[in-house]
């Protein structure tokens, strides 16, 4: 290296880049801290999330997207709304080439609804995204509005339309309505449909003429699981049929639809539960 003069008070330049500063490996988000216990777990909550092969390489971009957004949620927890959102592209895309029309996303709904393409309950899944996606465009929701569990449902109403529309005319046109299982569908059906529906927004701690939501919700929960694990004993069909008078009390005061339309699933799914048990207590 070249010496400078004993003299001169000029400092030596250093041609070559700073170093970087060491590369700092993502830490969970804390506000995930509930949803699972390490991100391993987040590949399970994404599994059934899975790729149309049919699709165009423009649409498979926007959904695995969609879906690596929710799984990386784990480390920055409003990349579980921005899932929803993105995944809202390959919806419209997909639409639009179907329908062989341009025009805004809530008329492409009702469009492909209209036409048999995509069932009414799932429409209305599509909807419940696509108001999200005004919300955050005026201001009126942060990018922190949905749960990672949330975001998985809405998703998968995404991936569940596009596959739908992907199909021959007379296969989508003859789908089951994703959104509004029966009682004869059977229990399980229903339990899965249920494991997939967010909790009413703003409904935490709300409860009607006494009964708390959250608790009435966690008790249907907990007692349709047993029922599918082998069945109830006397206190449990006792109970259910307690719940099913709470909710039989509840439903009729809900006055937000989505609330309401929650509630009236989980009733069904209690009494579809209970049918096989002479009620021993209301």
């Amino acid at each position: 290296m070249h010496r400078q003069p004993s003299g001169d008070k000029t400092a030596l330049v250093n041609t070559l880049p700073p170093l970087p500063d060491p590369l700092l490996l993502p830490v969970r988000d804390p506000r995930a801290r509930d949803l699972v216990l390490d991100y391993a777990d987040m590949h399970a909550l994404v599994a059934d999330l899975v790729l149309p092969g049919d699709a165009s390489m423009y649409v498979m971009s926007a959904m695995e997207t969609s879906r690596e957004l929710i799984r990386h949620s784990y480390y920055r927890y409003e990349f579980a709304t921005v899932a929803v959102t993105h995944s809202l592209f390959a919806l419209e895309h997909v639409l639009a080439e179907r329908l062989a029309t341009n025009e805004p996303l809530h008329v492409l709904i009702e469009r492909a609804t209209d036409a048999g393409l995509i069932t009414v309950g799932l429409a209305a899944e599509l909807d419940r995204s696509r108001l999200l996606r005004d919300k955050l465009t005026r201001g009126a929701e942060s990018s922190a509005a949905l749960r990672p569990i949330q975001a998985v449902a809405m998703v998968r109403a995404v991936f569940d339309a596009v596959s739908l529309l992907l199909r021959p005319p007379s296969v989508a046109e003859t789908a089951p309505d994703v959104g509004g299982a029966q009682p004869e569908d059977g229990l399980a059906r229903l339990w899965e449909d249920h494991l997939r529906a967010p909790f009413p927004d703003g409904f935490r701690g709300v409860d009607f003429d006494g009964v708390d939501l959250v608790l009435l919700d966690a008790d249907v929960a907990g007692l349709v699981q047993r029922e599918l694990n082998g069945g109830l004993d006397d206190s449990g069909i006792a109970y259910l049929w307690g719940c099913i008078t709470d909710l039989g009390k509840i439903v009729p005061l809900i006055n937000e639809e989505y609330c309401a339309s929650y509630f009236t699933k989980l009733r069904t799914m209690a009494q579809v539960a209970a049918a096989p048990y002479i009620p021993t207590a209301t």
